[in-house]
Formats: structure tokens, C-alpha cells, sequence
């Protein structure tokens, strides 16, 4: 068996012709969300600090759709780390959020190449089932061992959408794979800080140039993803990962159909989601002031527990994995948006005292469907006065795949995200643009004017 060369031909031979519509319908939500948190993100100071690093003097492709240029490997590098940045963008079953890194590799390669909108949607679900199939393999949680999945998948994911864009032969895509393999990396110690949404950026940019360097010539090895000392080995929580297993319905049964795309309601991590959704629905049926309030408990998985680091957060970077932040700013503000995940939201007094009185049940009652979560989360309120009140358990958050956003509620966000990034193009444009991205280029999306 070889896994690496089975996903090198079947990335070699995927084409738009050949994916079913509701795969092409994913992947296009994926580009609509992402660019849209790529462009709220854009101002934030990590894809700025990372662009005054690199320096980009221009190139063939555009940052975060403002008209500036940088050369594709940059921009993929600089727009993922934008579309991270918030941390508001797309999350899947196959752990980790896919679109913040295919997407701004895809549009930098294909503004390089002069890609068709068909090319770059095959890309997008060549990228996905890869990265679904590894992700998969194993049946524990990469957050207990400490690594990001997004960090460790996603180089690999974006070598596999490049290679695709250049149409590489199943050799050369096996090469760009495992040589995106040796770029994976990622730490949680670091959520909370520049260098999580920095992952994204860094692996969108590991990829697409591991596929570059594949066209050329350079070699790695061609069993590097399943040997014994290869990737799935290497990132393997308890070393119960499936290495042996041929990889079966490559092109047949899709992923991206099965698993789909979460979109976020919440700048957060997703953690945070369902709890938030809980108790701003538990509120609209008994208002309560944090006066009223003795204690607030939230039941979630351990291992969501663990992802949620930051108890005392003083920053809206730290706040993002912060549980207590976000029940507090559910009763302060009866919402958790982009005005309440900043350093001033987070640092009133009255919400640093009600995050004090927020405590969390953890438990082990895995949902077989969705990584790492509770089978549900639910929110408790103890009362000032005395007695208590409980929220619905909640077992997908509004935007989850089984609870998809409607077209409607769709724009709402793509158009307030582009506000808040002040984009330089109208939302209904662009909207309009990825709705019918099979029949444009990547440079007609692009396109300011």
C-alpha cells in the first residue's frame, strides 16, 4: 500500500468535469467565507506585521483584494494568515478549517497561472478530500498531543490544490505531498496569540510551493505520509493511526459531501459555538442581568475544555479561547461579535467580574461525528435570588453543516465582514463574482472595478 501515491493520482486526475454539484457547492461557500474573513482580517496586526516582514514590492497576485500585489507564495502567506486572523473563518469534521488555507493558495497560484474559476473549484475539492483522507486515519485527538490540525494537514491540503492547478502528473503530486509533509507544523500553546492564524498563512504558502518545487524536479520520499516514521506516524496522538489501510472511494464517495463546511457565527474558536448559541437562546427566553447572576457552569467535552485556555483573558487575541469570555459577552452584550472581541470589551470591569463566576463541567461523551465535541454542550445559570435555569442541550451550533446558514444569512456576514474590513470592492459585487466562479478566472475575481 501506498497512500502517498494513491492521493498523487487521484489529485492528478481530478477535474471539474468529473465532481458531483453539492461538491462544487461546498467548495464554493468556501471561497465565499474565506474571502470575506480574509478581507475583515486584513488590517489585523499579524498578516500586517508578516507583510512588513516580507516586503512585497508587487508580484502576480493580490493581497486580500486591495489592489496591492505581492508574488504568489507571499500572498498565499500573507492572505492566509488574514483569513486566520479573526479566527471567524470555516471549520470541517476533518479538523481544522480547510478553506483559510486552500482558498488563499488557490487564488494566488491560479492569478499566477490564469486559472479558470473550473480549475480552481477542482482544486479547492482535491485539497479537501486529502486533507479529509489523512485526517481520518487516526482516531484520536490531535489537540490532547498539542498540535494545531489546521498547521499540520493543511501544507499538505494546499500542496494537494497547487499541484492540481498545475496539473501535475501523479508522480510529481506524490512528491509535492510528502514534501508538504516535512512543512507540517503547528502548536496550541501558541492559540491565542499572532502565531495560530500565522499557521494558516505559513501552510497555505508551504504547499503551494512544495507543488512549485515538485514541477521542477525536487524529490521526496514516496511513501512519506504512511511510513512507519512518516507523517500520520509522527503526528499520531497514541500511535493507533491507520498507515496500512488502501485509500478507498478516492473520486467515488466524495468527502466534501459527507463532511461539508461549518460556517462560524461567532469570531471564535469554534469550541465556544454551541455554548454561545445555548445561552443567547436561553437569555431570549429569560433576560437576566449580571446582577442576578450567581453562577454561570458550562457543560462541554474535556477536550474542547483543554482548547479553551485562556480563563482570565485580557486581550481579544486571548479571548477568542476563553469560554468565560464568551458567556460574559453573551450577558453584557447579547452577542459575541467582532465589537466585543477586542482588548476594550474584554478588559470593563463588569466583564472581568462575570467571567469570574463562570465555571465549566467537562466529560468524555464524544460525538462519533464531530472531533473532539460533546455529544452536546448545555449552560447552566444559577440564580442571585436562588433556583436555577438551564439552556437546551445543543448539539451543532447555527452554521454547522446540519444547521447551514441560508443564503440570506450568508451575505449578512460576508457583507459585514467586508465593511469591517473596509473593502475597496461592493459585497453584492463580489458576492455575485463567487456565485458563478466556474465561468470567470482567477484574475476576473480579483479584478478591483
Amino acid at each position: 500500500m501506498s497512500l502517498t501515491r494513491d492521493l498523487g493520482r487521484f489529485v492528478a486526475d481530478a477535474a471539474f468535469a468529473r465532481l458531483p454539484a453539492k461538491a462544487i457547492d461546498v467548495a464554493r461557500i468556501g471561497f465565499i467565507d474565506c474571502i470575506a474573513t480574509m478581507i475583515a482580517g486584513a488590517r489585523d496586526p499579524a498578516p500586517q506585521l508578516l507583510r512588513r516582514a516580507l516586503q512585497p514590492t508587487g508580484g502576480e497576485a493580490s493581497l486580500y483584494f486591495s489592489g496591492e500585489r505581492a508574488t504568489a507564495p507571499e500572498a498565499a502567506w500573507i492572505n492566509g494568515t488574514a483569513g486566520h486572523a479573526l479566527d471567524y473563518d470555516d471549520v470541517a469534521s476533518l479538523r481544522g478549517h480547510p478553506s483559510t488555507v486552500l482558498v488563499p493558495a488557490i487564488i494566488a497560484e491560479g492569478e499566477a497561472l490564469g486559472a479558470s474559476g473550473r480549475d480552481m473549484l477542482a482544486a479547492y475539492v482535491a485539497g479537501y478530500e486529502t486533507w479529509a483522507e489523512l485526517a481520518w486515519r487516526d482516531p484520536g485527538h490531535h489537540h490532547r498531543k498539542g498540535w494545531h490540525p489546521t498547521g499540520i494537514f493543511g501544507p499538505i491540503g494546499a500542496a494537494a490544490a497547487c499541484a492540481s492547478l498545475r496539473r501535475l502528473d501523479a508522480p510529481r503530486t506524490a512528491h509535492a505531498l510528502a514534501l508538504a509533509a516535512s512543512q507540517s507544523s503547528g502548536i496550541m500553546a501558541n492559540f491565542g496569540t499572532m502565531t495560530k492564524p500565522f499557521h494558516a498563512g505559513r501552510s497555505a504558502h508551504s504547499g503551494l510551493f512544495a507543488a512549485r518545487l515538485a514541477e521542477i524536479g525536487f524529490t521526496a520520499s514516496p511513501d512519506a505520509l504512511e511510513h512507519p516514521q512518516g507523517f500520520l506516524s509522527a503526528v499520531s496522538p497514541a500511535g493507533e493511526v491507520d498507515r496500512e489501510t488502501p485509500a478507498q472511494g478516492l473520486g467515488e464517495e466524495w468527502k466534501i459531501v459527507k463532511y461539508r463546511l461549518g460556517i462560524k457565527k461567532y469570531p471564535a474558536c469554534y469550541c465556544t459555538h454551541r455554548a454561545l448559541d445555548a445561552m443567547l437562546e436561553l437569555l431570549a427566553r429569560r433576560p437576566l442581568r449580571p446582577e442576578e447572576i450567581k453562577k454561570i457552569t458550562v457543560s462541554l467535552s474535556d477536550t474542547h475544555a483543554l482548547i479553551l485556555r485562556n480563563h482570565e483573558p485580557q486581550t481579544g487575541l486571548e479571548a477568542k479561547f476563553s469560554i468565560e469570555f464568551a458567556m460574559a459577552a453573551a450577558v453584557i452584550a447579547r452577542r459575541a461579535g467582532l465589537g466585543e472581541y477586542n482588548d476594550g470589551f474584554v478588559q470593563r470591569p463588569e466583564v472581568q467580574a462575570l467571567m469570574r463566576k463562570v465555571g465549566i463541567e467537562t466529560n468524555r461523551n464524544y460525538d462519533p461525528e464531530v472531533s473532539g465535541a460533546s455529544v452536546w454542550d448545555q449552560v447552566r445559570i444559577d440564580l442571585a435570588g436562588g433556583g436555577s435555569v438551564e439552556s437546551e442541550k445543543m448539539s451543532r451550533a447555527k452554521g454547522h453543516a446540519d444547521r447551514p446558514l441560508s443564503e440570506v444569512e450568508l451575505f449578512e456576514k460576508f457583507r459585514g465582514c467586508l465593511d469591517a474590513g473596509d473593502a475597496r470592492i461592493a459585497p453584492d459585487v463580489l458576492f455575485d463574482r463567487l456565485k458563478q466562479l466556474e465561468s470567470l478566472s482567477a484574475r476576473q475575481l480579483t479584478k478591483i472595478g
